[in-house]
């Protein structure tokens, strides 16, 4: 292909996956139905007794609702259930959507994926799905309640999010757990025998695999947001003019991260990897430079930075290279650090503001707030482009 048609190509605004267009559209249509009230227990235990009746449960009991603390997109409940095929009580985890968040994501699709890689990977059980909230009155997915921690119950200092944990004595039991689930995630051929529906695979060779997430990103700017940010602007034409070749697209966690995972104390074995919302197949390197971020990351006493509070960014990036035999391209690496910056910078600057304003959020106090993280984003995404600036010249 010459540079001229792949610019050409690089533009092309149909690579975008029907389920997410849908989805956006459909936001759009549910933000009308604020402000947000907040449900009580017996609101949930009617919801959750219409869906699994509809699901052929029977002499269903539900119990112990409980509101999930964190959560800056999902609202989440932990509720104990019995009914006449399952006379033993278990806890499951509702996770539901609210009218607006400051991500739009699809449970349909997160339901399918956690089917395809249950029994290959560490993830809650699928109980049941209401992708278009027609029984939960909002899109919701229901799964099993997974034991564990997501950070030491004996350390101080740890962030509600995760974000920032310090893992101690757990770090170098954690780290080579969370490194192998990563390269085997990436290496996972079994969603070419998945029920898939909802997601779209990216063509191989092609630029497609950065273009499907672009122009995802700027319509959600579009749909969502407040005011021009010329830098916002700027930044989708260098991802288009600079989108690189994808040779094999592969699963992509796209939120594999500190405080996305759990483990059991004391063995420090991982139990499950949380958040699966967005997901979606891609260049594994859009995996790699969101892990990397200094954001997720701590110090450790000798001043010395741990990717994802776990491990040194070069351990990490030769222990990924040695046991996926795959080849970590910096310049892709950093064209998806851009990427990451703009989509967390949109996040931030449209439609968690936007969610706020319209008081269609459990947490718009703390979607508000982050808000004020758009300008740590756009600070790192102009360094970042005035790198490439300088390495071009």
């Amino acid at each position: 292909m010459t540079t001229r048609a792949l610019q050409q190509n690089n533009h092309r605004p149909d690579l975008i996956e029907p389920r997410m267009a849908y989805v956006l559209q459909r936001k759009l249509q549910r933000s009308k139905l604020g402000p947000y009230r907040p449900k009580t227990a017996s609101d949930i235990e009617q919801s959750l007794t219409r869906l699994l009746s509809a699901r052929s449960m029977s002499d269903i009991a539900i119990s112990g609702v409980k509101r999930m603390t964190g959560g800056a997109s999902k609202e989440q409940f932990l509720f104990t259930l019995t009914h006449k095929e399952q006379s033993k009580p278990q806890r499951y985890v509702l996770r539901m959507d609210p009218l607006e968040g400051i991500v739009e994501t699809c449970r349909l699709r997160e339901a399918e994926l956690l089917e395809a890689l249950a029994g290959h990977f560490p993830v809650p059980p699928i109980l049941a799905v209401d992708g278009e909230g027609e029984w939960l009155d909002n899109p919701g997915l229901i799964t099993g309640f997974v034991s564990g921690v997501t950070k030491p119950t004996a350390m101080d200092g740890q962030s509600v999010s995760g974000i920032g944990s310090s893992y101690g004595h757990y770090a170098d039991i954690i780290a080579p757990q969370f490194l192998d689930i990563l390269v085997r995630l990436h290496s996972w051929k079994g969603w070419q025998n998945a029920a898939l529906p909802n997601y779209v695979i990216p063509k191989a060779n092609t630029t497609e695999a950065a273009l499907y997430q672009v122009n995802l990103w700027s319509e959600i700017w579009r749909l969502d947001g407040v005011e021009p940010v010329p830098l916002i602007t700027l930044t989708e034409q260098w991802l288009r003019e600079n989108a690189p070749v994808c040779a094999e697209p592969c699963l992509v966690h796209c939120d594999y991260r500190v405080g996305n995972f759990m483990f059991e104390e004391p063995s420090g074995r991982i139990t499950t990897i949380l958040d699966w919302e967005l997901a979606h197949f891609g260049d594994f390197h859009e995996d790699l430079s969101w892990i990397l971020q200094k954001l997720f990351g701590s110090w450790n006493a000798e001043g010395k930075f741990l990717v994802c509070g776990l491990m040194e960014r070069e351990k990490f990036i030769a222990d990924y290279q040695r046991l996926s035999g795959r080849s970590i391209l910096p310049e892709v690496l950093r064209y998806y650090e851009v990427l990451n910056a703009w989509k967390c910078a949109i996040m931030d600057l449209s439609s968690a503001i936007i969610a706020g304003q319209r008081s269609n959020n459990h947490q718009d106090l703390l979607i508000t707030w982050l808000g004020s993280a758009g300008a740590v984003f756009l600070d790192q995404i102009e360094k970042l482009l005035r790198e490439d600036t300088s390495n071009a010249a």
